[in-house]
């Protein structure tokens, strides 16, 4: 998490609690979950465990975390999406602490360029459930001219289910119907990705 981003994320938490952002208890919470993914994953219990977290201010800040994961956040200089590596690049630092899958869309417009990231939705820890209506909603609401989705297995293993191929297919039909080109459908474990385009299975 840059230092932007993380004396942002401090200040909105600060403000909520009513505490200063020097205090022992947001500077314990920040020190024990120093990144933006280890904060989204935070149990209920780990948060119980800090010194002046009682249920009161835990639920507050589970509250908050929510509502953060649902936001949609600006991409850093728009970049342009050429190849699957590229978005795998944009994308592997959002996935990589996470453990439960994350299902992400990159909006783009007709350059191929990212006008918005969006967590679309959050699973369990072995499965990402999403339906194409939510994925075309966002991309709609942001004009968008095509799209890539992608979404992590916390297993390490990018291998696409039977599952991910179908529900990709789904995409790509709703997307012709409504005009918005699904380009590639990625998916990450660890350090690796396997690219649905690539594999010739959309």
């Amino acid at each position: 998490m840059n230092d932007y981003h993380n004396e942002e994320l401090k200040r909105l938490i600060s403000e909520s609690l009513r505490e200063r952002p020097d205090s022992y208890l947001i500077q314990q919470l920040f020190e024990r979950f120093p990144t933006k993914a280890e904060l989204m994953d935070v149990s209920e219990q780990q948060l119980l465990s800090i010194k002046g977290i009682g249920e009161s201010k835990m639920r507050q800040i589970t509250s908050l975390l929510k509502l953060a994961t649902t936001l949609t956040i600006p991409t850093q200089d728009n970049p342009i999406i050429r190849s699957p590596k590229d978005a795998f690049e944009l994308l592997e630092p959002d996935f990589r602490y996470l453990n439960k899958e994350h299902f992400t869309c990159l909006f783009l417009n007709t350059k191929n360029r990212v006008i918005f990231k969006e967590i679309i939705s959050i699973g369990s820890l072995n499965a990402a459930i999403v339906h194409p209506r939510e994925v075309f909603q966002a991309a709609l609401k942001r004009c968008s001219a095509s799209i890539v989705c992608s979404h992590n297995h916390p297993s390490g293993d990018s291998t696409p289910s039977p599952e991910d191929i179908e529900l990709t297919r789904r995409l790509v039909s709703v997307g012709e119907i409504v005009g918005i080109e699904v380009l590639d459908h990625i998916i990450i474990g660890g350090s690796n990705y396997v690219s649905l385009k690539e594999q010739g299975l959309m």
